[in-house]
């Protein structure tokens, strides 16, 4: 598990944030557009599903510019309330409150059976990607670009 936007020759176990097409269409797996692993997406998925009542994770959703600005506020809530963690029981309690969060534990330690020890490292890194997707969502802005939302 890559903890991490990630290139679509990178994927297993994915979710599509896709830049292309128009507000009828998009160009699934497109050269441009950026992936996450479904656990780690969870950490985000609230976001998403507050700022578009029509938001569906197994499917396809259209965050144009009526939708992108709440996506933008809701990330960086997100982003603000990861800041603020300061030790690992925080840190454990924020992600298992999450919906399918727990999952996202699991995982860890499937892949790093010490992660608690280095916790701050995760931490850091769902801080960069909730950044990194701010900034795909900011890139949409200002090209007014639609951005959609694809899950397998």
């Amino acid at each position: 598990m890559k903890l991490g936007l990630i290139t679509k020759n990178e994927c297993i176990d994915f979710v599509e944030f896709n830049i292309t097409g128009t507000s009828e269409t998009y160009n699934k797996c497109d050269d441009e557009s950026l992936f996450l692993n479904a656990n780690v997406f969870n950490i985000y998925a609230g976001c998403f599903e507050r700022s578009n009542h029509l938001f569906d994770a197994l499917d396809s959703a259209l965050f144009n510019t009526r939708k992108i600005i709440p996506l933008r506020n809701e990330l960086d809530a997100n982003l603000g309330k990861l800041v603020l963690i300061e030790n690992i029981d925080e840190f454990k309690k924020y992600v298992t409150s999450i919906f399918l969060g727990k999952d996202l534990i699991r995982e860890l330690t499937k892949v790093d059976p010490l992660w608690e020890q280095c916790w701050k490292f995760y931490l850091r890194r769902l801080v960069v990607i909730n950044r990194d997707i701010i900034a795909l969502v900011d890139r949409c802005i200002n090209e007014e670009r639609n951005f959609w939302f694809i899950g397998y």
